[in-house]
């Protein structure tokens, strides 16, 4: 070795401090260089790059990508807005009719007794063209098909499809009695009458006396719906409604069935050229037996009637010539004399037998019709 610590020979010198750092680094390695993996390393990774790619490790988990989810969050925003709705809006009369007053969809069937009476309607007179225009009858259905008729059971002495045709065929007196075309206009309710057991001996005396000399007591508006023609006439030919049928067992197992239904008639004067629409509401709580014929001296397929309610607005201030009277005035308000307590005609959350009768001293106010 030379002097200035160069290397004698053939190949190119190499400064003494760079062969120190050489030899320190051989034994203690540098910091920044790569190793070499050992035995497990390298089976490790050996066994990792033969995994297939999709498999993962039991307690791995890996988070889907996030969904776009607007159209779910649309549908539960209208599932609430429906929800609130039902909750503060059960007659649905939010948006129940246009500026116009176009009706909105038919309320359903009246299962059981509302418990309050169905909103105030915008102040809006019914017309010709749309007789029921500011009135709760707007959603009801027309004619019987407002009458809601429960499942028939086995009850009492009828087995189920005789419970059935009782139903029905209670149904049918209430058309007949109080929506039949010829009936309102004042014929006689034979069909009606036909379905009452003829050896009902009270009734049978009421009839007799309603239809010939009728009065307060023997009232055929206690039961059937009339007007005379030369005084109104009815606006179309719809009949709003809305009630329902009950029953149960009855005495010595009759069938027993409760019918609670109000019926709205629109109205114009029977003058040529008259537009006035007017509304009279009535409402009728009739309850029948359909009787075992082995234990009550009945005919087939007739019922005998248990009781009959009446309470009507617009129908003629003490009225008992046995005919609905409605009253027309220049404002449209048939309302009758303002002598009596308030009532709503609309309001079936109570019975008739709850304070609303059906005649009083002086004439009640309807607060609406």
């Amino acid at each position: 070795m030379g002097a200035g610590g160069e290397r004698d020979g053939g190949g190119s010198s190499v400064p003494d401090e760079a062969w120190e750092q050489f030899l320190r680094d051989s034994v203690d390695g540098v910091a920044d260089a790569p190793r070499e993996p050992s035995a497990r390393a390298r089976a490790v990774a050996d066994r990792l790059r033969d995994q297939p790619a999709g498999t993962q490790g039991w307690r791995t988990h890996t988070p889907p990508p996030p969904r776009r989810r607007k159209g779910w969050y649309v549908v539960g925003l209208l599932a609430a807005v429906a929800l609130l709705v039902v909750a503060f809006d059960p007659w649905r009369m939010i948006g129940s009719s246009t500026d116009e007053g176009t009706p909105g969809p038919p309320l359903a069937l009246e299962s059981d007794r509302p418990t309050e009476a169905p909103p105030m309607e915008p102040d809006r007179r019914g017309t010709l063209d749309e007789p029921f225009r500011g009135s709760p009858a707007a959603l009801w259905a027309d004619g019987a098909a407002g009458i809601s008729v429960p499942a028939a059971r086995a009850t009492g002495w009828m087995n189920q499809a005789q419970v059935e045709k009782a139903l029905r065929q209670t149904r049918d007196f209430l058309a007949a009695s109080s929506l039949d075309a010829a009936v309102l206009r004042g014929e006689r309710p034979a069909r009606a009458i036909a379905l009452i057991n003829p050896h009902q001996r009270d009734i049978k005396d009421y009839l007799a006396a309603a239809f010939r000399t009728p009065s307060e007591e023997n009232d055929p508006l206690l039961l059937f719906s009339r007007y005379r023609t030369d005084h109104a006439r009815l606006v179309g030919d719809v009949v709003k409604t809305r009630g329902r049928i009950t029953y149960r067992e009855g005495k010595r197992g009759a069938v027993q069935v409760s019918t609670d239904v109000t019926y709205v008639y629109p109205f114009v004067a029977a003058e040529a050229g008259s537009d006035e629409v007017v509304r009279t509401i009535v409402r009728r709580e009739i309850v029948v037996d359909w009787d075992d014929p082995a234990k009550i001296v009945t005919q087939p397929g007739t019922f005998s009637i248990v009781s009959y309610k009446l309470d009507m607005t617009n129908g003629g201030c003490d009225n008992h010539t046995g005919y609905l009277a409605p009253e027309f005035d220049e404002d449209g308000n048939a309302t009758g004399p303002e002598t009596g307590e308030a009532v709503d005609p609309y309001d079936r959350s109570k019975a008739i037998a709850d304070g609303t009768p059906a005649t009083d001293d002086g004439c009640r106010t309807a607060t609406r019709s």
